[in-house]
């Protein structure tokens, strides 16, 4: 990418920063320039014809069309045939997301809406479908005003309930509108892109992020990546970090009780001074100040991100090369099976076999490319029993086997 693609601001209300969604109407007439989205939205298309570029993939769009952008993906609508007219409705995509995990899906069975919404983001809908949605969507418009006109007062009797409801019925509807056009979807992407790049950034702030990290993880040499979000971005890495960190930041200090300690272990700040220097120059106000000027007391999550989840997923990096079950390491932090699954479903959105064997399969690949041992020795290594175990876990989580991984995905140099 040639040139700096814009970064959208981190909230979804510029009039009021504790609004937990806005909703506006907009037309695009002519091509787009890429933008970074820091804010998740959604697109209900109702008139007009175009294609939009999402994540380097090619969507058409059409009346009936619905667009899900996710925190820190790309877009640009590049051919316009006739003007786009829809529905822009921008809201806090990690504020749902908890929600949803702990409150709508009490039996907690295994539930990935980052995965879900990624997989399938343009959805075009049937026309039942499409009028459901549009009438969630109308109805949010009635309850909280439109962005760029007047936005309502939130004086209507449980706003705040009605507006939550309202954003978990379109995610839902949403959702199985894209299961049924899976079949009409773009082929399935193999391996992670140069594109991805910063939304998994974002999605693994509470992780060690570093250039050598990544480097292993895209298969991309360091320089590569570093030169890819310099030019994308205009920051360095580490301030794509600390931008990345502070708009986190700002949703936990709207929608949470987490102390600044526990807010710098989770966003991967080195102490609670080291978070407070970095929001006081980027957003120009001490975080403590911000709490108490936007923070909305009624929008706080019941469950709180507790450092036991972060101390349970760092024992399964550090360890997944030993005989782990969920029994065992269920035992080590003293708690019911049932409880370890929640907390890992809540954290890292995989139950505790789905994410060891994500793990596995991630150290597998970086030594299936950086050394020359058989696959049955780096089945043993990562703690497999045999080759065929590993295969099995390959061909789920990166689509084909390792051997064909082995020879078709190689190391990207810096081209740019």
């Amino acid at each position: 990418m040639g040139k700096i693609v814009p970064i959208q601001n981190g909230y979804c209300s510029n009039l009021d920063y504790r609004r937990i969604c806005s909703i506006d109407t907009e037309v695009i007439d002519t091509p787009t320039t890429p933008l970074i989205h820091q804010m998740s939205r959604f697109w209900l298309i109702n008139e007009g014809q175009g294609i939009l570029k999402l994540q380097d993939r090619e969507y058409e769009l059409k009346p009936g069309t619905i667009v899900s952008i996710l925190p820190w993906q790309i877009s640009d609508v590049i051919q316009v045939d006739s003007p786009l007219q829809y529905y822009l409705l921008a809201y806090y995509f990690d504020n749902i997301n908890a929600i949803i995990k702990s409150i709508y899906n009490t039996d907690s069975q295994p539930l990935s809406l980052i995965e879900e919404m990624t997989g399938c983001p343009v959805v075009q809908c049937g026309k039942e479908e499409y009028t459901e949605i549009r009438t969630v969507f109308e109805q949010l418009r009635a309850e909280t005003g439109v962005e760029s006109v007047k936005p309502a007062e939130e004086s209507g009797r449980l706003h705040s309930l009605y507006v939550k409801n309202k954003l978990v019925e379109l995610i839902v509807l949403y959702l199985r509108a894209g299961e049924r056009s899976k079949t009409v979807s773009p082929p399935a992407r193999t391996g992670i892109q140069k594109s991805d790049i910063l939304h998994y950034m974002y999605n693994h702030l509470s992780e060690k992020l570093t250039l050598a990290n990544l480097s292993k993880l895209f298969f991309m040499s360091e320089s590569s990546i570093s030169a890819y979000i310099t030019q994308t971005t205009g920051l360095s890495f580490f301030d794509l970090l600390n931008e990345m960190r502070v708009g986190k930041t700002i949703n936990f200090l709207l929608y949470t009780n987490l102390t600044m300690e526990e807010l710098a272990e989770i966003l991967g700040f080195v102490d609670s001074s080291h978070i407070c220097k970095v929001f006081a120059a980027r957003v120009g106000m001490k975080a403590n100040d911000f709490r108490k000027t936007y923070q909305n007391v009624y929008e706080i999550c019941d469950i709180r991100m507790t450092r036991d989840a972060y101390e349970i997923v760092t024992y399964i990096y550090r360890n997944y090369a030993e005989h782990l079950t969920p029994q065992s390491t269920a035992e080590q932090f003293h708690i019911s099976l049932k409880e370890l699954n929640t907390i890992l479903l809540y954290q890292v959105e995989k139950n505790f076999s789905d994410f060891l064997n994500f793990v596995r399969v991630n150290r597998a690949s970086e030594l299936l490319k950086r050394t020359d041992k058989s696959i049955t020795q780096i089945a043993i290594d990562v703690g497999y029993n045999s080759a065929k175990t590993l295969t099995r876990n390959f061909l789920r989580f990166r689509t084909m086997t390792p051997g064909a991984f082995r020879q078709r995905i190689e190391i990207q140099e810096n081209t740019l």
